[in-house]
C-alpha cells in the first residue's frame, strides 16, 4: 500500500478506528520525546527502561480486575519511582544495582498476577506488546489531559531539572533541591511509560522513551531546541510505522520501534559522513596552507 493510499485509509469514516490509533500513537510519541529528552541529557535510560517494567504489575492488576489500566499503572510507577529515589539517598549500594533490583521484582510480580488471569496468553500479550486497535475516544481524552498535565509539571520545574542534570552540586547552590527534582523526573518518566503501553506495549516503550531523545541529541546540544525535535521524530516514526503495520500487517509497537531505529541510524549516519566531510576539509586546509608557505620560504630564499 502507498502512501496516498494509507492517508484515504486514515480519512474513511468506516477505518475510525485507525486514524485514533494514530492519534494515539503521535500523543505517547509526543509526550515521550520531551520526558525522555531529560532522561537522555542525564544519562538515566536505564532509570527508564526500570520504570517501564515497574508499571507492570500496576497494569496487570488493572487489566485481572476490569478498572483503569493507566490508573493502576501509575500507582505502581509511582510507587517504584519513590522507592529509587528514597534507596538512591543511601550510598552505600549505587544506584543502578537499586534500579535492577526494582524493576526485576516488579515485573516479575507482573507475571505472576498476569499467570493467574483465566485469559493467561491474550492478556499477557497485549500488555507485553500493546494493542492500537481497540483504542476509543474516551481513551484519547485520558491520554491527552494526562499528557498536559504531565508535561505542565515539567514545564515547571524545567529550570531546575536542566541544573541539576548538568551539574547536581551546582544546582544546590542555586536552592534547588535536587531529591525533589529527581523524584518529579522519576514520576513523570512512569507516568509517561503508562500513557505509552497502549501504544507498543510495555516491553518496546523503553524505545519510544530514549529513541527520538537519542536522535535528536546527534543534531542538537540545546534542550529546547533537543525537546522539540525529539517530539517531531516520535511523531514522524508514529507516522511510519501505521503506515507500515496496516500495509503489511505487521505488529504497531515493533513497526513503530523499527521506524524510531531507522531514523537514528539514518542520523548517525548523516552525521558521521558530516563529520568525515569536515575533518578531510580542515586537512585539506592545512595542506594548502602548508603547501604556500614552503613556497613562500622558497621564494624567499630566491
Amino acid at each position: 500500500m502507498n502512501p496516498i493510499e494509507f492517508l484515504a485509509d486514515l480519512a474513511n469514516p468506516q477505518l475510525a478506528f485507525l486514524s485514533r490509533a494514530l492519534l494515539m500513537a503521535i500523543l505517547s510519541a509526543v509526550l515521550c520525546g520531551i520526558v525522555g529528552s531529560h532522561i537522555v541529557v542525564r544519562g538515566l535510560s536505564f532509570v527508564g527502561d526500570a520504570l517501564s517494567h515497574a508499571v507492570f504489575p500496576g497494569i496487570a492488576v488493572a487489566f485481572a480486575t476490569g478498572t483503569s489500566t493507566l490508573l493502576g499503572g501509575a500507582i505502581a510507577g509511582v510507587i517504584v519511582a519513590l522507592l529509587i529515589a528514597l534507596f538512591s539517598r543511601r550510598k552505600t549500594v549505587g544506584e543502578d544495582s537499586i534500579i535492577g533490583i526494582l524493576f526485576a521484582a516488579a515485573f516479575s510480580v507482573g507475571l505472576v498476577i498476569v499467570s493467574r488471569m483465566p485469559t493467561y496468553t491474550g492478556s499477557l500479550e497485549s500488555l507485553l506488546f500493546g494493542s492500537l486497535t481497540g483504542v476509543t475516544g474516551a481513551d484519547l481524552l485520558t491520554v491527552a489531559i494526562s499528557g498536559a498535565l504531565i508535561l505542565t509539571v515539567l514545564a515547571i520545574f524545567h529550570r531546575g531539572i536542566v541544573a541539576v542534570s548538568f551539574d547536581r552540586e551546582y544546582a544546590q547552590t542555586l536552592g534547588y533541591r535536587a531529591g525533589l527534582i529527581d523524584v518529579v523526573l522519576y514520576v513523570a518518566t512512569a507516568l509517561a511509560v503508562v500513557v505509552s503501553v497502549s501504544t507498543v506495549g510495555n516491553i518496546l516503550v523503553l524505545a519510544l522513551l530514549v529513541g527520538p531523545p537519542a536522535t535528536a541529541r546527534l543534531l542538537t546540544r540545546r534542550i529546547s531546541a533537543m525537546t522539540a525535535l525529539s517530539a517531531m521524530l516520535g511523531t514522524l516514526a508514529a507516522l511510519v510505522g501505521l503506515w507500515v503495520s496496516w500495509s503489511w500487517s505487521v505488529p504497531t509497537g515493533a513497526a513503530l520501534v523499527l521506524a524510531i531505529t531507522a531514523e537514528f541510524i539514518l542520523v548517525w549516519i548523516f552525521q558521521s559522513l558530516h563529520a568525515v566531510r569536515t575533518s578531510l576539509k580542515t586537512i585539506q586546509k592545512r595542506l594548502t596552507k602548508s603547501i604556500n608557505a614552503k613556497k613562500k620560504s622558497e621564494a624567499v630564499a630566491r
